[in-house]
């Protein structure tokens, strides 16, 4: 019975032998494709690592990351990335130039790198360096510049020179006096060649369009006027000058009689006062314009003196018939086409005068004959001489 218990205690030890090798060799079947992969993973990995390490060194990473001096660098006007990508590669703030643009096409940043002055420097990386030159240097390319209707050559070179546009007045306003830098446009080729030019107070009076625009900051006077002269042909259009040859008129005329009439009336009252001044110029009788003595004299008033109305200048409506020698400001379009077609009823009607009422409203008062003009000018002149004094206006 002995024997018999030793056998048995001999082959449960060997059986669990058997069965622990079984059990190990089972589990190592199982990890081992594992490990495998695992290991070739982690080979790999490390080999793209050495890789990325060296790529990142010696093209991607920041020239000297310890470096934050600036370094000054400009982006001209219509440079190619490629130019620009090789002018950072030479001033030693980028490792390659053909990684740089390749990383901007692909970034999508190829066609927004803007032109101006930057610092940089060799501790900013690639995407740092690329950024910034996207963002700007955070001076303008453009500025807006406007002109409003009814304002003089005089008043919108002072707000070139107020907004910083212009540092000086003294060349816009010499350039629009002559106008000779500008007859290659023909409006003003004409205007030169018309009788007493040379007294004019400037050549270019009216033709600088009332408008939005935007010019270069380092835009010059000459290149300003140029841009406004140019909108000139988008405000007086061809059927515009088939309309003034229908009245008999010229451009110039035609800009002259809406100066007056922007300056005279708001807008809903243009085609009245085109229509009085048109019935006054087909009888000869002189316009009496006081924006004409507005003009010659620089002083806004309601109430004009007798000396007021003896100044003389071939501007003067009381002084000379017909129109004034030319435009008193910029017109706008609305006032062009008042010119261009007056009021018909008030054509008609014959109406040869108009006054203002209370000089706060623009009102206008409007009459047929002396008579009524002058009863008219009764009642509303102790409001114009009520006016002047409020604004210190003798």
């Amino acid at each position: 019975m002995a024997r018999k218990k030793r056998d048995y205690t001999y082959r449960s030890m060997r059986d669990e032998r058997e069965y622990g090798f079984y059990w190990y060799s089972g589990l190592w079947r199982v990890i081992r494709p594992i490990l495998v992969v695992v290991t070739s993973l982690v080979v790999i990995i490390g080999l793209l690592m050495t890789v990325w390490n060296k790529v990142y060194d010696e093209y991607l990473a920041p020239v000297d990351t310890a470096n934050t001096a600036g370094v000054s660098f400009t982006v001209e006007s219509g440079q190619s990335l490629s130019r620009v990508a090789s002018n950072l590669e030479q001033a030693d703030l980028i490792r390659s130039k053909t990684v740089f643009k390749y990383y901007c096409d692909f970034a999508g940043m190829g066609q927004k790198i803007q032109s101006g002055s930057y610092t940089l420097n060799q501790s900013m990386t690639m995407q740092e360096i690329a950024d910034q030159l996207t963002k700007g240097d955070g001076n303008p390319l453009v500025r807006t510049i406007t002109l409003i209707p009814g304002w003089t050559i005089e008043e919108f070179a002072a707000k070139l020179v107020s907004d910083g546009v212009l540092s000086d007045s003294t060349e816009f306003l010499n350039l629009c006096k002559t106008g000779e830098q500008f007859k290659d446009y023909y409006y003003i080729s004409d205007v030169l060649a018309t009788s007493n030019v040379s007294q004019r107070k400037y050549v270019l009076e009216g033709y600088l369009a009332a408008n939005t625009y935007e010019v270069y900051t380092t835009a010059t006077a000459e290149e300003i006027i140029r841009k406004l002269l140019s909108q000139t042909d988008n405000v007086f259009p061809a059927e515009m000058q088939t309309r003034a040859e229908e009245l008999n008129m010229t451009m110039d005329q035609v800009l002259t009689l809406a100066s007056l009439i922007e300056k005279e009336a708001k807008e809903s009252d243009f085609a009245k006062v085109s229509a009085v001044f048109h019935n006054r110029l087909n009888q000869k009788i002189k316009l009496g314009s006081d924006v004409t003595i507005h003009y010659i004299t620089g002083v806004r008033k309601m109430n004009l003196s007798s000396e007021d109305l003896q100044v003389q200048s071939l501007y003067n409506t009381y002084l000379y018939t017909g129109l004034p020698l030319g435009p008193i400001c910029s017109p706008s379009e609305a006032a062009i086409n008042a010119a261009l077609y007056p009021d018909e009823t008030y054509v008609a009607e014959n109406y040869l005068y108009f006054c203002a009422k209370d000089p706060e409203s623009g009102e206008l008062y409007f009459s047929k004959t002396q008579a009524e003009h002058d009863q008219a000018v009764a009642i509303y002149a102790p409001l114009w001489k009520a006016y002047d004094e409020s604004r210190g206006i003798e």
